[in-house]
């Protein structure tokens, strides 16, 4: 169990003030998540190891993908603004 002299340390710690109810209360809900955490300590732990084969790295080829001339053209189109195969957009790096 957790004393009160450990919980006005940790108040003190916290820089907050807190009555003698608060400390109580606070001391059997510390009391309450400790004894929690010591259940799942003690809960088993299956032995979990992947089988062989089950875990793969998946890679494709790093190669540049290609579009068709018509492809780039509709996609050209749908831009607000362009200069010739290119989308034009606004200046945004100011050169001092």
């Amino acid at each position: 169990m957790i004393s009160e002299k450990e919980i006005e340390n940790l108040a003190n710690l916290a820089r907050i003030n807190l009555s003698a109810d608060e400390k109580k209360k606070l001391a059997h809900d510390i009391d309450g998540i400790l004894a929690y955490v010591d259940q799942i300590k003690s809960a088993p732990i299956p032995d979990l190891k992947p089988e062989p084969g089950a875990v793969k790295n998946v890679m494709r080829d790093d190669t540049a993908q290609t579009t068709s001339a018509e492809d780039r053209e509709a996609l050209l189109n749908e831009a607000p603004k362009r200069e010739g195969d290119y989308v034009a957009v606004k200046k945004i790096i100011a050169q001092d």
